[in-house]
């Protein structure tokens, strides 16, 4: 005779797979390493802006906005 399963139960374990026997790594040091690419991928930004915007397309860029945004105040 089988005994009921109740929706309680936890259901039985899975079967072991090929590599059941290789340790299983700790992942606390996962959300080092995704800060670590996202400050590498931001530094990255942060310098192909400055070589843009110190170079001559920069101070055109910068020159006509300024020149765009007082001529819509009146000022310019």
């Amino acid at each position: 005779m089988t005994t009921p399963v109740s929706r309680t139960t936890p259901p039985p374990p899975a079967a072991p797979s090929a590599g059941a026997g290789l340790r299983r790594r700790s992942q606390r040091g996962i959300t080092t390493a995704e800060y670590a690419v996202g400050t590498a991928a931001g530094a990255g930004l942060a310098g192909l802006l400055y070589k843009l915007l110190t170079g001559g397309f920069g101070h055109q860029m910068l020159t006509t906005l300024f020149d765009h945004v007082l001529g819509l105040l009146g000022i310019g």
